[in-house]
């Protein structure tokens, strides 16, 4: 079978393009390579991936739509996987219009194509920023989420409205996936976890917001990558007597369906900074500072659904996969 995969050159994108090659998946891929980070660990991804006869890539920006169909209409996919998009909170904030272009006009090309050229199931990445100002917890995939606290978490809840619509227009089955703070080797530099390695290596400080007083649900990447390939063949199908009552927000009439991805057990930023310390032999040096705009104070996924549905839960321990992290790390940038 073949799978599109958008965002092929991005951490979470390696890692399943890799995973689904390996299962005995055909992959067609895309990205746009841009500088959000440094464009060499792209590279470095892909020339990994680029040694798999079942591998195509192609350079397409999402906003080009005629490069994208003409993409489409040559790899005539079974199933598409859409991780491409302008991520990052804060960035958001400084750079509103890259979200626009990549995560609401990029989304609605990926949707005319798959109207187009029509596919199996579509997959697509959404975000535990979604829930924004909530705060009941564990986060469930039936809670209400209209209360976004930054731009980001407004397009990827913008994705799933646009993701419903078609899927109840055209009977495309789609799958949102809430990624919850995802970490591990070839990750993205922007996130803190990436930067307070670097930092303590260089006996730099470390900047801490909200005086550590937050909580994460940090899921390693493997956990991530398990429950994306459990879930390519699991296309939703509409409930035929579906009602509008808490339970159901989460599915639909339409072949709709939205699920948490997340280690269901968030740590405390102190505590995940000790784990990063013991990992790397050595402490921090740590300042301490106010919240940040755009940020929450707590993340906690209930994955009750996701493990009903494919029969499994994330679990890999914080100290397991910063573990992992540091080692590669260490490797690829010979510290």
């Amino acid at each position: 079978m073949k799978v599109l995969l958008t965002g092929a050159a991005g951490f979470i994108g390696f890692h399943l393009s890799k995973s689904l090659l390996e299962h005995g998946y055909e992959v067609d891929a895309i990205d746009n390579l841009n500088a959000y980070y440094d464009t060499k660990l792209k590279e470095d991804r892909l020339s990994i991936l680029n040694k798999y006869s079942s591998f195509q890539f192609k350079k397409i920006s999402l906003e080009n739509k005629d490069d994208l169909f003409r993409f489409f209409m040559l790899s005539k996919p079974d199933y598409v996987i859409h991780l491409a998009a302008q991520a990052g909170v804060r960035y958001s904030i400084e750079n509103p219009y890259a979200y626009v272009d990549s995560n609401l006009i990029g989304f609605i090309n990926i949707l005319e194509a798959c109207r187009t050229y029509p596919v199996q199931h579509l997959l697509y990445a959404s975000s535990s920023s979604v829930y924004g100002g909530n705060n009941t917890v564990p986060f469930s995939t039936n809670h209400n989420v209209d209360h976004p606290v930054s731009l980001y978490a407004a397009t990827k809840k913008a994705n799933e409205l646009m993701a419903h619509t078609y899927s109840h227009l055209y009977k495309i089955p789609t799958t949102g996936l809430r990624f919850f703070t995802v970490y591990g080797p070839w990750g993205r530099p922007d996130m803190a976890y990436f930067s307070f390695t670097s930092k303590i290596l260089e006996g730099e400080p470390i900047k801490v917001f909200n005086h550590g007083k937050m909580e994460r649900d940090f899921t390693y990447i493997d956990d991530i990558v398990e429950g994306i390939c459990r879930l390519v063949d699991k296309a939703p199908v509409g409930m035929e007597e579906w009602s509008d009552s808490v339970e159901n927000m989460s599915t639909s009439f339409a072949p709709y369906k939205i699920y948490n991805i997340g280690n269901n057990k968030p740590v405390q930023l102190m505590k995940f900074i000790e784990a990063l310390e013991s990992a790397l032999g050595r402490e921090a040096k740590k300042e301490f500072l106010d919240m940040q705009p755009g940020d929450v104070l707590k993340t906690y996924a209930d994955v009750s659904d996701l493990e009903e549905a494919i029969d499994f839960k994330p679990s890999t321990s914080i100290e397991k996969g910063l573990e992992n992290f540091v080692k590669w790390y260490r490797n690829y940038y010979n510290k």
